[in-house]
C-alpha cells in the first residue's frame, strides 16, 4: 500500500460537471481504472464507487439515478489495486461523516439492473397474472419498455446525447441494464 493513497482526500477533488457540453461523459474516461463520487444537483455526495471503466460504470449510474447524477470527482490509478481503491472508498466515505444513501439504504438503486416490475400499476398486476407464460414474458418487456422510455426522456431533458442501448434480453425479466 502506498502511503499516498491516503492522502487522496475528496474535499481536495475539483468538482467535474457529470454530462458535459456535448451530452455525454468525459470520453476520456473509457477503460480507466478509478474512484469516483457522484454528487447531486446541490453538490452533496450521493455514491462513492470504483471501477475498471469509469466511463461504463458512470453511463450505468446516469442511466440507474438520472436525477442524482449532476456533479463528479474522481481519482485515476494506473493498476487495478482493490485494496488501493477500497481503502480510498473507505477514506472518502469516512470523510463525508454521514454515509451517503447510494452507499447504504438506497444501494441496489446504484448498483443493481432498473426493476420496471416495481413500476407496474395495480391494473398492470391484475393484467400480469392473467399471462400465461409466454405472456407474462410479453407482459415484462412492456412495461420495461415503458419505463425505458421515461429513463430516456428523463437522460433527453438532462441533454444527454450519448448513445443509450439497454439490454433487450433482461427486459423479458422485466429489468433495464445497458448493453
Amino acid at each position: 500500500m502506498s502511503d499516498s493513497s491516503l492522502k487522496i482526500l475528496l474535499k481536495d477533488l475539483n468538482f467535474v460537471s457529470y454530462i458535459e457540453e456535448k451530452g455525454v461523459i468525459n470520453p476520456e474516461l473509457e477503460g480507466k481504472i478509478g474512484i469516483y463520487a457522484i454528487f447531486n444537483e446541490d453538490k452533496i455526495l450521493e455514491y462513492v464507487g470504483y471501477s475498471r471503466n469509469l466511463f461504463m460504470s458512470l453511463k450505468q449510474h446516469l442511466v440507474r439515478q438520472p436525477d442524482k447524477c449532476y456533479w463528479l470527482k474522481f481519482y485515476l490509478i494506473p493498476r487495478p489495486s482493490r485494496t488501493i481503491l477500497e481503502e480510498i472508498r473507505s477514506n472518502w466515505l469516512t470523510e463525508n461523516i454521514n454515509l451517503p444513501k447510494g452507499n447504504n439504504e438506497e444501494e441496489n438503486l446504484w448498483i443493481q439492473p432498473i426493476d420496471a416490475k416495481l413500476t407496474m400499476t395495480e391494473e398492470d398486476k391484475i393484467e400480469y397474472q392473467k399471462n400465461d407464460e409466454l405472456g407474462k414474458i410479453k407482459f415484462l418487456k412492456k412495461i420495461a419498455r415503458r419505463l425505458e422510455e421515461k429513463v430516456k426522456q428523463k437522460l433527453e431533458n438532462r441533454k444527454v446525447t450519448m448513445e443509450i442501448r439497454f439490454n433487450p434480453k433482461l427486459k423479458e425479466d422485466g429489468l433495464l441494464d445497458l448493453k
